[in-house]
């Protein structure tokens, strides 16, 4: 991941993303709403999505241009946007370590602030860059929402099946990775069938961002989450890994766990071979988000893009060793 952000094309490029993003989070009319994107913009984050969108530009032979650049800032303004409402669905009071915009603002004026994000995203996608990408986005922002419902509609379920985990997981996380690929090659008027491999190349990581991301909730330390270890559990997501656990625990899951209980489930489930059965299934996605690669000519690219997947499940690896 460091190596995709920090390869010089791409830190260049993702600068002028950053600007973008400014550009269009503080072009409401509305100085509260202004104020309200300018808080999530600067609130951190990988910025990997639009890292994903100029590496796929320049993967299939187009340096990032104004069309690439606003295409990628549209990516990371959607993400941002379907933050706020995730925030305002967990309840949630902090995210990385500060105050959510609900917590600040209050759950109205988030909810209009997430609004507006998502709508000025599609906004400059008709307007800045093209009707095929905006239609990529919008159709993007519809699978979010889906991915979402679906979560929703299992929560507290412990007859939950891993086909409807990773259904869920595909609309809400892997649509926008997918897009991220997609509308950069949609800019570089790649053929349909590099458009396709991109695409898969995108939905196959984020399908392993995600689930990665499920299993440190359920492997890692409160104090490397930076929140209560075992939250999934609490707020009844339950996720893939624990889906594909041996553990017997399924019988403790539900509305009503105590602290205790939590605590016995994580016992549980570390001591399973989850982790080892997770990791196996992603390194099965990251085969297949290889194998999906277009010819890159470019080596150092080709490198950080095959190396990707991978590089990412190490990640995740360290960081539950280290918990």
């Amino acid at each position: 991941m460091i190596e995709l952000v920090q390869t010089p094309a791409i830190a260049q490029g993702l600068r002028k993303v950053e600007a973008k993003i400014r550009r269009l989070g503080g072009s409401s009319a509305l100085p509260g709403i202004n104020d309200g994107t300018e808080r999530i913009i600067t609130a951190g984050g990988k910025r990997l999505r639009p890292a994903l969108t100029l590496a796929t530009s320049l993967a299939l032979g187009k340096n990032p241009d104004r069309r690439v650049i606003t295409a990628a800032a549209c990516v990371e303004m959607i993400h941002a946007g379907s933050l706020i409402h995730d925030d305002l669905m967990d309840g949630a009071r902090q995210r990385r370590g500060t105050a959510t915009l609900n917590a600040e603002f209050g759950a109205g004026k988030a909810l209009v602030i997430g609004d507006f994000m998502l709508a000025r995203a599609a906004l400059a996608a008709v307007t800045a860059v093209s009707r095929p990408v905006a239609e990529v986005l919008a159709a993007t922002t519809v699978e979010l929402a889906e991915g979402q419902f679906l979560e929703t509609n299992d929560l507290y379920d412990a007859r939950r099946t891993r086909e409807s985990a990773i259904k869920s997981i595909t609309g809400k996380t892997a649509a926008l990775f997918r897009a991220s690929c997609l509308v950069a090659a949609v800019c570089a008027h790649a053929s349909p069938e590099d458009r396709a491999r991109m695409a898969a190349y995108g939905e196959r990581f984020g399908l392993i961002f995600q689930i990665l991301d499920d299993l440190l909730d359920l492997t890692a330390s409160s104090r490397l989450l930076g929140k209560p270890a075992g939250n999934d559990l609490r707020q009844g997501v339950y996720s893939l890994p624990l889906l594909m656990s041996d553990a017997d625990v399924r019988h403790l899951l539900g509305p009503n766990m105590t602290d205790e209980q939590v605590t016995e489930v994580l016992e549980r489930l570390r001591a399973s071979r989850m982790t080892a059965t997770t990791l196996e299934y992603c390194r099965g996605l990251a085969a297949d988000a290889v194998a999906a690669l277009p010819v890159i000519h470019d080596k150092e690219l080709a490198g950080v893009l095959y190396g990707l997947p991978t590089a990412y499940i190490e990640h995740a690896v360290e960081l539950t060793m280290a918990s």
